[in-house]
């Protein structure tokens, strides 16, 4: 490497971004592997399920979990022993905290164990945290394939019955089953391979936002509306929405002058976090009111507004009111007490992350999110601020720990937060407009130094 692309490179990084932003390089690691394990388990859930039961190898359902615990013991040695980040630390030890706190309230060890298996992707997220996804050029093409093959799969299931619908399978003792076509007025619910309608949505528009990062307009303008139809015969009214909306955002930044590309997508990263006072505000103003008499389309909103944004409040007041201080534990109000609990009679699906992890973590949730604020304002991962405007908007109606790709991809959109002291005070010196201008390259979008 010349001296001049030495430079540039530490113009990009700043230090303290080595020596962990070396491992980065390689074109897999840990952090890479397991999210390619989960991205392709979560996404082809229903196939793999099916297919692993026919040669009966069900336990290699397990093996995206094992790299994820893998990258808990990563996490502690990347960011607690050599980066030395205090928030690390106490990120980890809450963590174990809450994992006991949830293990008294659920009442049960399978419900301990099955929350463990629930919050181990945030780690794999957490590991990217110093980490350009652009280095990782093997890991987007795979996720570029995730696009096209969910789409194949949707449109397969709109003409033909996949075998793995109706199958039912045990995980940890409870008998499961894949999700059935079903039919929503006339509109067919279609499931594809992920054997589920909102995870065969929620894949094709995650995979089309990390591609479309670096493909040009041409190729956006093509595959855009075919994945919308996709996303729209799986009935997923949310990530249709929320595909409109990015599209309109992605239009902005491809249009305004190069040197404010980056600004504005940070700016639309920031402002996203205002999503987190929609429940608020929709319940002051309409809790009690009957939305749905009028417009029947609402109903999934009012139920949202009236029952499971506010019941799981109610509920812990009764069953354990010091949670409103530790919060009431990894798995509450999530599927490890729907599944593996006494107290399952209490569940309420909490459609909103903020709600359900503020619920399980307590107030110490809402310092973690502003020290989240603030590491996006010096994030200069392209694909990390915009994970960021996606996974928020996404998270208004959604609890997104399952699948546990949702939970993973909001891990790697926060990553940041873990960023040494170092480097995140070389970047408060010289600001990232002024250094790092996103131009387009090869049809994308590409920081590279001034």
């Amino acid at each position: 490497m010349s001296a001049s692309a030495r430079s540039d490179t530490m113009v990009l990084t700043g230090p303290g971004y080595s020596p962990l932003g070396q491992e980065s390089n390689s074109i897999w690691n840990l952090e890479a592997f397991a999210l390619f394990l989960y991205f392709y388990r979560d996404a082809f859930a229903g196939a793999l399920r099916y297919a692993f039961a026919i040669v009966k190898l069900d336990a290699l359902w397990f093996i995206p979990d094992l790299a994820a615990l893998a990258c808990i013991a990563l996490f502690l040695q990347r960011y607690v022993i050599a980066g030395k980040s205090l928030i690390a630390l106490l990120t980890l030890l809450y963590m174990v905290f809450s994992l006991y706190i949830g293990y008294i309230f659920l009442g049960q060890a399978a419900g301990a164990a099955s929350s463990l298996k629930m919050i181990a992707p945030v780690f794999v997220g957490f590991c990217f945290c110093g980490r350009d996804l652009s280095q990782y050029k093997r890991l987007l093409g795979s996720i570029h394939l995730v696009f096209y093959l969910t789409i194949i799969g949707i449109f397969l299931s709109a003409h033909m019955r996949l075998p793995w619908v109706g199958f039912s399978y045990e995980s940890f003792g409870t008998a499961r089953e894949a999700q059935r076509l079903w039919w929503t007025q006339s509109d067919p619910r279609l499931a594809g391979f992920a054997a589920d309608s909102t995870m065969a949505g929620f894949f094709t528009f995650i995979a089309f936002v990390i591609t479309s990062v670096r493909r040009n307009m041409l190729w956006c303008a093509i595959w855009a509306p075919i994945g919308m139809y996709a996303i729209k015969l799986t009935t997923s009214k949310t990530t249709l929405g929320l595909m409109i909306i990015y599209l309109v955002c992605l239009v902005i930044i491809r249009i305004i002058p190069e040197r404010e590309k980056f600004p504005m997508l940070r700016r639309m990263a920031l402002w996203s976090f205002l999503t987190i006072l929609i429940p608020i505000i929709l319940m002051i103003l309409f809790s009690g009111i009957n939305l749905a008499r009028e417009y029947p389309v609402l109903f999934s909103m009012q139920d949202r507004i009236n029952n499971s944004w506010q019941l799981p409040f109610v509920y812990m007041s009764d069953l354990m009111p010091l949670g409103f201080l530790t919060g009431c534990g990894l798995g509450c109000f999530n599927y490890p007490q729907q599944l593996f609990s006494n107290k399952v009679s209490y569940y309420v699906p909490v459609d909103n992350f903020y709600i359900g992890t503020y619920l399980m973590f307590g107030p110490i949730f809402v310092v973690f999110v502003i020290c989240v604020f603030f590491a996006v304002m010096r994030t200069k991962d392209i694909y990390k601020l915009t994970a960021v405007i996606v996974m928020n908007l996404f998270a208004v109606t959604v609890l997104a720990y399952g699948p546990a790709s949702g939970l993973l991809t909001i891990g790697f959109a926060f990553s940041e937060v873990f960023r040494s002291r170092a480097a995140s005070v070389h970047e408060s010196v010289q600001e990232i407009a002024d250094v790092v201008p996103v131009v387009p390259d090869s049809g994308g979008l590409t920081p590279r130094a001034a």
